[in-house]
């Protein structure tokens, strides 16, 4: 969108939220980068240039905008739409894998030399990897200055710079300020009183956003111990890279409440990632909505709660056992199944407010399980134990960074895998926006209360007009029911 000048003027002097994340206005008259909905007067067009990414304004020499801060506007949505090697390398970046393997683990994750993933992001984003990450060390340094005491040489290493000297360098280049005087800043503003161990911070989005079917269904299908709905937040925890984690979130009218407690301050980066990741909080409402209510048997049902995501996961291969544990069982038995595997193999968490137990156990941890210890069909259980073995010897990888049809492939591949067990691993672990899954009752009794097909074959050709968002058709059609996954729990502890 970037080389597209005029639209972008337009955007900045109608100050559209819409773009935010999309491009970045660079005023040369200034040196300064806002996003397109900065509340200030707008620059003369003439003195706006436009960047595709924050680090690519950072490299061109511009600072972030005091006022509007560019630096936490909501990702890009195209690299959650996209499957490519620069859609998955963003993905990658923005879970700090090149702040713990470096670039050349960044390129071996997707296959390619460093010097081919240099080159694809440069000639998308106007930065290289490097650079990239180095504008995300320097927002989760700023997070780490506002909203904790930590002494600053604390927050340089857990932000994931290699020296203090770089640290206080990169936020006096990045935001035109010291940290110590973005910390004096915070404290006149409206930050309030901390909790001792919590980092408390918001998490934007495009709006609209309708958190019913989103926070609905990870309430509803919550594992005891490993998740909770608790004082209108939904709670869990978080195997990180470091250590582990406990985050709550909470839907507000502009953002996401998000309180996150860490045993390592350097997942601060990763845990971020995966709670945007899980909420879908980079997507674009605007043009799945677009797309979708052009089917005059759809509208109604945008128009009326617009703005629905995808609820996803923080583990892509937890979500692919709970999903093989789920097949052709009710929500309260799936949630039976992974309680009772959480209890046998989770690794037992401390929480202060003692809801949540135990993390999900991991597929090493489960590669040994007995199988005649599952209340499961015989059938099942070899299912099961054929991907926890998949995935805990790497034969199968589930992540951001996973190409989509391949891992559909694979696990098409495996005994008692079917295309609905594939398509909700797709839709929901793996964050394809076009997973579809027409074979699911509750689809299929949506479509044909509304008029639309209802046989598979048949529903899957009327829904090719809606790509590339049918994952969002589903959550539409989803909502018709009265199941507890389409609504928002009750604000009770």
């Amino acid at each position: 969108m970037h080389t597209d000048t005029d639209r972008c003027v337009r955007a900045v002097q109608s100050k559209d939220a819409r773009f935010d994340g999309w491009v970045f206005t660079a005023v040369t008259t200034t040196r300064i980068y806002c996003r397109p909905s900065c509340p200030v007067v707008p620059p003369k067009p003439q003195n706006m240039t436009f960047y595709p990414s924050a680090a690519a304004c950072q490299q061109a020499g511009f600072r972030a905008c005091k006022r509007c801060r560019p630096d936490t506007s909501p990702g890009s949505p195209e690299w959650n739409a996209r499957a490519d090697a620069v859609a998955r390398a963003m993905r990658l970046i923005r879970d700090g894998v090149v702040d713990r393997e470096g670039v050349p683990g960044l390129a071996a994750r997707l296959g390619y030399s460093t010097r081919q993933v240099e080159r694809q992001l440069r000639a998308e984003l106007g930065a290289g990897p490097l650079a990239l990450a180095r504008a995300q060390r320097a927002q989760t340094a700023r997070l780490l200055i506002e909203t904790t005491p930590l002494p600053m040489a604390d927050i340089a290493f857990a932000a994931g710079f290699s020296s203090v000297r770089t640290f206080n360098d990169t936020v006096r280049e990045v935001f035109g300020l010291a940290p110590s005087e973005l910390r004096e800043r915070r404290k006149k503003g409206r930050g309030g009183p901390q909790t001792p161990g919590v980092i408390a911070l918001r998490l934007p989005f495009r709006a609209p956003l309708n958190p019913d079917n989103l926070f609905g269904h990870l309430a509803a299908t919550a594992v005891p111990g490993v998740e909770e709905w608790r004082d209108g937040a939904y709670r869990r925890t978080l195997h990180l890279p470091y250590g582990h984690g406990i985050v709550a979130l909470s839907p507000r009218p502009d953002h996401i409440d998000c309180r996150l407690s860490l045993t390592d301050l350097r997942d601060l980066t990763h845990a971020i990632s995966r709670c945007r990741w899980l909420l879908d909080l980079d997507a674009d409402p605007v043009a799945v909505d677009g797309r979708l209510s052009a089917d005059p048997l759809l509208a109604p049902l945008v128009d009326r709660a617009p703005g629905r995501r995808v609820p996803r996961t923080t583990d892509a291969d937890e979500f692919a056992v709970r999903a093989v544990l789920g097949q052709q069982v009710s929500t309260a038995a799936a949630r039976t199944h992974a309680a009772r595997l959480v209890a046998a193999h989770g690794t037992p968490i401390e929480d202060p407010e003692g809801g949540l137990t135990h993390l999900f156990p991991s597929p090493a941890a489960l590669a040994g399980l007995d199988p005649e210890t599952l209340a499961l069909p015989r059938s099942r259980r070899a299912t099961l134990t054929t991907l926890v073995a998949a995935l805990a010897d790497g034969t199968i990888k589930l992540g951001v960074d996973t190409d989509w049809d391949a891992a559909r492939a694979q696990l098409l591949a495996l005994p008692g895998f079917g295309p609905w067990t594939t398509e909700v691993i797709a839709m929901r672990a793996l964050g394809d926006p076009d997973a579809f899954l027409p074979s699911d009752l509750g689809v299929k009794k949506s479509a044909q209360s509304l008029g639309l097909p209802h046989t598979p074959a048949a529903l899957t050709a009327r829904a090719a007009a809606w790509r590339p968002w049918r994952a969002y058709a589903v959550q539409y059609l989803w909502a018709t029911d009265a199941h507890p996954i389409n609504h928002l729990p009750k604000q009770e502890s």
